[in-house]
């Protein structure tokens, strides 16, 4: 069991744009009791890391740091107290920030055995996006043959959220910038362009009596447009705020208006003012149910029944021109970071 002398990690030296985003050189330590030290084969560029470069992501960590919230790789050293794994076993885990590195210490309660035959990057791209849309698709409460609407399908999650719904019998309405729609033409939904489309009434026309579950990242004031489209009994599930991203004022401030809007529908439907519609608040955590659900995750990719999209491979040293695809969304999928990669 060797720990590696050195490596290289990128680092948000400040708040801004990709300007702040650094490289530096790293000195790996032998892992502490309860971890492991891991060689990161692949990490994952999120809307998490806009947030932290922005500062508006909760709980924003303080800079410098190194981002990445997760990533697939290979045990190299394992620490004292570390029972059940051992040097050279694949894993993947959700350490919310420093799987931007060479080699990353996580704690061995986190790990989930990845399989060695599936390709690192469509390995990573499930593991916070996958179980994120396998968690909504589960707290939306919904079965085969109803309708659910996904905002964002061309993203990440929205990708793997569409795939998985269709499987699971639902009838999917997503929204999408246009310019994603052939990318997405295989998918099996009903796309509707939300930058030249009214989508409330266009969800009006294909669904008149509502949809079943809404799964909405975008913010507070797309909460209110999305309850309106729930059918009786549906549910209305937020998971993110991404239109606010350059809104003035403190990080917390959209998320307090969206736990508001949820509070004041959740008082109105315990008083059966609702119609049974109910509004939920999701976010991933790496738990027993994670770990579950990426387990179950991995087995359908390798299987060929859920096939993630990569829009574009980096080097860590060009984690700033992934940020910047990320940022653009020029490109469908997941954008992954692969060390040790050739820069072009």
């Amino acid at each position: 069991m060797t720990v590696p002398s050195s490596g290289i990690e990128v680092v948000f030296t400040g708040l801004g744009g990709t300007e702040v985003v650094a490289t530096r050189t790293s000195s790996p330590h032998p892992p502490r009791p309860h971890r492991v030290l891991v060689r990161t084969e692949a990490a994952g560029v999120a809307f998490a890391e806009v947030q932290m470069l922005r500062g508006r992501y909760p709980a924003q960590p303080r800079n410098p740091f190194v981002p990445g919230y997760d990533l697939v790789g290979e045990i190299v050293a394992v620490g004292p107290e570390v029972s059940g794994w051992r040097v050279g076993q694949r894993v993947a885990a959700l350490p919310v920030t420093g799987a931007w590195a060479e080699h990353v210490e996580l704690r061995d309660r986190d790990l989930v055995a990845a399989p060695e035959e599936l390709d690192a990057a469509d390995a990573v791209a499930v593991v916070l996006n996958g179980v994120t849309a396998r968690q909504l698709l589960r707290a939306g409460n919904v079965r085969s043959g109803q309708t659910v609407l996904a905002h964002g399908v061309g993203g990440g999650v929205g990708i793997l959220l569409a795939q998985l719904a269709v499987a699971a019998g639902l009838r999917v309405i997503g929204t999408a910038s246009a310019h994603r729609h052939a990318a997405l033409a295989d998918l099996g939904m009903e796309l509707i362009d939300h930058r030249t489309s009214d989508v409330r009434s266009r969800v009006a026309e294909l669904a008149p009596g509502g949809v079943d579950a809404i799964f909405d990242p975008l913010g507070p004031t797309s909460l209110d447009e999305s309850w309106r489209m729930l059918a009786p009994g549906g549910s209305l599930i937020s998971y993110g705020s991404a239109r606010t991203l350059h809104d003035p004022g403190p990080w917390w401030a959209p998320y307090l208006k969206i736990a508001g809007r949820i509070g004041r529908w959740e008082l109105l439907r315990l008083l059966g003012r609702t119609g049974g519609r109910r509004a939920r608040l999701y976010y991933v955590k790496s738990d027993e149910q994670f770990r579950a659900d990426l387990a179950e995750l991995f087995r359908m990719v390798g299987s060929g029944r859920l096939r993630p999209r990569i829009a574009g491979r980096f080097p860590l040293e060009s984690a700033a021109q992934a940020l910047d695809l990320h940022i653009s969304g020029r490109e469908t999928g997941r954008v992954v970071l692969v060390p040790g990669l050739s820069a072009e």
